[in-house]
């Protein structure tokens, strides 16, 4: 019997699933059941309307109605634009910060508005930034404006609050990327006498481009999901109207369940989208492992 049951370990033991293998079944279930499951009964939902009509009832109405599918442009016009920003502005940051010496420090500073929150950093912006906020005060004080100036409930507020809450994440990413890089690759390009601009040109960033792609699509899902910034710090009946609040109104205030998950499909179609192009793009410039033999 012992001899049976050792036989039938090693089977499974050649096939790959030995103990360490089996570890994994619990974040399976987990993803099966809190992703793939609800994703599942989504695109399945989304086909069946909630008054008839066909399949397709619900995608038609979507493409049929400017005020629904309007939110996908408005919706990248906002996405797009702080992604690259947070991606640009976090390497010249992390290129500085690898250096210093109270790395530690400096970058548990910058990661404080994720600890935040969303609606807590839409808050604060409405506090400092609203027409009656210090800003303002400030700049009406001084005689700098004659008017408040409208940092709030449009476009800049939901921009300036994705760039605060989003930064300190692809910060963290550029940065683990940028010191996976091994040092002694940019110190050879000076020695040749390559000027700093060259040394990144040449060196740093093609080495960094994998990681950029990944931190460009990982950013970019977190800014085209926005809600609580678009509501709070927008308009959203207008120039903020983003696809997640039309998501939101099908499914709780016209409760047309079956419309609301086309929307959410078709949201998460977008992302694919975007994302397969970035990976897809990584591979235009990358020249070799970002580690370079480091560790």
């Amino acid at each position: 019997m012992s001899a049976n049951r050792l036989s039938l370990r090693q089977r499974l033991k050649e096939r790959g699933l030995d103990g360490v293998t089996l570890l994994v079944l619990p974040g399976v279930v987990f993803v099966l059941a809190l992703f793939i499951y609800p994703f599942a009964y989504g695109l399945v939902l989304s086909f069946h309307p909630k008054n008839g009509g066909g399949a397709l009832a619900n995608y038609q109405t979507f493409f049929s109605n400017p005020y629904l599918y309007d939110t996908i442009g408005t919706t990248l016009w906002i996405a797009v634009p702080v992604t690259v920003l947070n991606v640009v502005l976090s390497i010249p940051v992390a290129l500085r910060v690898r250096l210093m010496r109270r790395q530690r420090l400096l970058t548990t500073i910058l990661v404080i508005p994720i600890t935040l929150g969303t609606v807590l950093v839409a808050e604060g912006l409405l506090t400092y930034l609203g027409p009656r906020g210090w800003l303002n005060r400030s700049l009406l004080l001084f005689g700098l404006v004659d008017n408040p100036v409208r940092l709030v409930h449009n476009y800049w507020g939901v921009m300036l609050s994705l760039v605060i809450t989003g930064f300190p994440f692809t910060f963290l990413l550029t940065l683990s990327y940028i010191t996976g890089i091994d040092a002694s690759l940019e110190q050879a390009g000076a020695m040749l006498g390559a000027r700093a601009r060259e040394r990144f040109r040449r060196i740093l960033l093609p080495l960094l481009a994998p990681g950029l792609a990944i931190t460009l699509a990982l950013a970019f899902v977190q800014a085209f999901t926005v809600f609580p910034s678009a509501i709070l710090l927008g308009a959203p009946a207008g120039p903020t109207r983003v696809i997640s609040i039309a998501a939101y109104q099908a499914a709780f205030e016209q409760y047309d369940y079956p419309l609301a998950s086309a929307i959410a499909m078709l949201m998460a179609g977008v992302q694919v989208v975007i994302i397969v192009a970035l990976l897809a793009a990584r591979g235009l410039v990358f020249r070799g492992p970002a580690s370079s033999g480091k560790g």
